[in-house]
């Protein structure tokens, strides 16, 4: 019969809403040792493993911190109360910790107030799903859980999660072997990330919010969100040891993650490393549910040699009432590094060539049909379009040849879209390059300046084979709307804080303890787009009272970029 080693669980502490699935060691029959499930539907000889877990009601029940949910409460909003916000969201650890969180815990009174106004909407799809349990602080755990493997029981506090068992198959599934049992420290609500404001560009300098609905105020709008979400694969507690294990599991952050993309309604989404099996099993569908369309494109596996089912890709997202497809591009850099080095790399150095650029990197590309007004376009019988590219060029620093040729063949895709097409084009993703750098410039700029500096790498002459560094196409980067807008109201001088002055991008898009800096951009056609309004950026103090990100509040080490979109009358390029 089958027998157990060992059993384990990926955190000690459980998270409301959060599956937590034991890793237990096997001993087969045969002496083989394994960490395979053997699930009811698929016995081994008979036998299965079961999953169960206890509530452990010995431990009191107390009421945890809204922003630090590891911590007991100390003290509650009494406005709060009286508003009628989800209680959980009331209670805080310390005078501190409430003060430190009041600007953005005000929304919530306002918020509250909107509600009751709008016939009593929930908060809940205001802010997305899996907010907490609904049931507030009380409900929300606060007791420990108890695994036990060999015949068990599970529940981890009022949400359910599975639990392991050795068990016979038969009518009577009789419990085999010994009982192990692990304590987990008490179950905590999830953390809610703040909410972020979105912020009048064009025609004003008031800052606003998304509707109830989490739609554009106007139906001649649309929005892209752009945002890394981290791999699972790269989310490693070598990597990020700054971040506590049960925030960095998976079955945590895909939530998290998931709350927060549902949470700002955009039309379009694009996504950068996203799992193969994650997209397949989670993402597609959960996204489905709220209206999207999904596409995927996974990173080519020349150099990567692992299991396929790991590999990330881009994924983007539309939504149906919005949108619908015209056409899709794949595009491989992998294939043009092979059809470059076959045309113009001496015979001596082409393996050598080949292997610098190869990176396995991907964009896709898509061609949307509009079904909403005409917004302003010249022919109102003409078809409205709008390309979007989404891609991620994971390229190392010191390869810079690399990732400027890689964004260079993008945009020279993009142009024969253009002029075949003649549409508005977006260009979105993580470039992995910093604002300054000659990949920026190509992007912002149109053209790379001959004696930049990034041109010095290029062992084997790479960018002298792309002819002429530049592209036709009017690129402008979104979020540089905020260093070029008026006004004086406190929001729009906050905003112009967290800009750079001399590059008019970000300060930063990617906050890890190890780096800071913008790597993440919205590109745009200005010839037929303009921006209406802005995701607020968040602020680095923020972010550095979890050391950085990713923290049990944002759960990637990027934040998502955001921009509102109207097209507009323009001539032919």
């Amino acid at each position: 019969m089958l027998s157990v080693l060992r059993v384990h669980l990926p955190s000690e502490i459980p998270v409301v809403g959060c599956e937590i699935t034991p890793y237990v060691l096997l001993r087969r029959p045969d002496g083989t040792i394994s960490n395979d499930d053997v699930p009811e539907s698929a016995p081994f000889n008979g036998y299965c493993i079961r999953y169960k877990w206890y509530r452990d009601q010995s431990d009191q029940k107390v009421s945890v911190c809204s922003v630090h949910p590891t911590e007991q409460a100390t003290l509650q909003c009494i406005v709060c109360v009286k508003e009628k916000v989800p209680i959980a969201k009331s209670y805080h650890c310390s005078p501190k910790c409430f003060t430190d969180a009041w600007q953005h815990h005000r929304s919530l009174h306002e918020q509250a107030k909107r509600t009751v106004k709008e016939n009593g909407i929930e908060e809940e799809e205001t802010f997305g799903r899996f907010n907490n349990s609904g049931s507030g602080s009380h409900n929300a755990s606060l007791s420990s859980a108890t695994i036990t493997v060999g015949s068990s029981v599970l529940n981890n506090g009022p949400v359910p999660i599975y639990s392991t068992t050795v068990a016979e198959r038969n009518e009577t599934r009789i419990p085999m072997g010994n009982v192990h049992t692990i304590l987990t420290s008490r179950v905590i609500p999830a953390p809610s990330p703040t909410p972020r404001r979105m912020i009048q560009v064009n025609g004003a300098d008031a800052m606003g919010h998304l509707d109830v609905d989490g739609r554009s105020a106007s139906s001649k709008t649309f929005s892209v969100l752009s945002y890394n979400i981290l791999s699972d694969t790269y989310a490693t507690s070598e990597t990020y040891s700054y971040c506590p294990s049960w925030a960095l599991s998976w079955p945590y952050r895909r939530q998290n993650l998931l709350r927060e993309i549902i949470g700002y309604h955009a039309d379009i989404v694009c996504l950068q490393e996203v799992q193969n099996d994650h997209f397949e099993e989670f993402f597609a569908p959960e996204l489905d549910k709220h209206g999207y369309q999904a596409l995927f494109k996974r990173r080519t596996s020349e150099v990567y040699s692992g299991n396929p089912t790991l590999v990330d890709g881009c994924a983007t997202f539309f939504r149906r009432d919005r949108f619908s497809q015209v056409k899709k591009y794949e595009v491989e850099f992998n294939k043009a590094a092979q059809s470059l080095t076959d045309q113009g790399i001496a015979a001596g150095q082409k393996r050598a060539a080949l292997t610098r650029l190869i990176k396995d990197n991907i964009a896709l590309i898509v061609v949307l049909e509009s079904k909403f007004g005409n917004h302003g376009i010249d022919n109102p019988g003409k078809r409205r379009l709008l390309c979007v590219a989404n891609t991620h060029v994971n390229v190392h620093h010191e390869c810079m040849d690399v990732k400027l040729w890689q964004v260079h063949t993008l945009l020279k895709g993009l142009e024969k879209i253009a002029i075949s097409a003649d549409i508005p084009m977006l260009v979105c993703g993580d470039f992995n390059t910093v604002p300054g750098s000659a990949p920026h410039s190509l992007l912002a700029r149109g053209k790379v300046d001959p004696l930049h500096p990034d041109l010095a790498v290029d062992p084997y002459g790479i960018l002298r084979l792309t002819n002429k560094l530049s592209h036709q196409l009017p690129l402008v980067s979104a979020y540089s709307s905020f260093a070029r807008m008026g006004g004086v109201a406190p929001g729009v001088e906050q905003q112009r804080r967290r800009m750079d002055p001399a590059t008019n991008e970000p300060l930063f898009t990617n906050c890890t303890r190890d780096f800071v800096g913008t790597v993440d951009y919205i590109f745009y056609t200005a010839d037929s787009l303009m921006v209406e309004s802005l995701l607020e950026l968040l602020d680095e103090e923020s972010l550095r009272k979890d050391t950085a990100i990713p923290s049990p509040q944002w759960s990637s080490d990027h934040i998502a970029l955001l921009a509102q979109f109207r097209c507009k009358h323009r001539t032919r390029r």
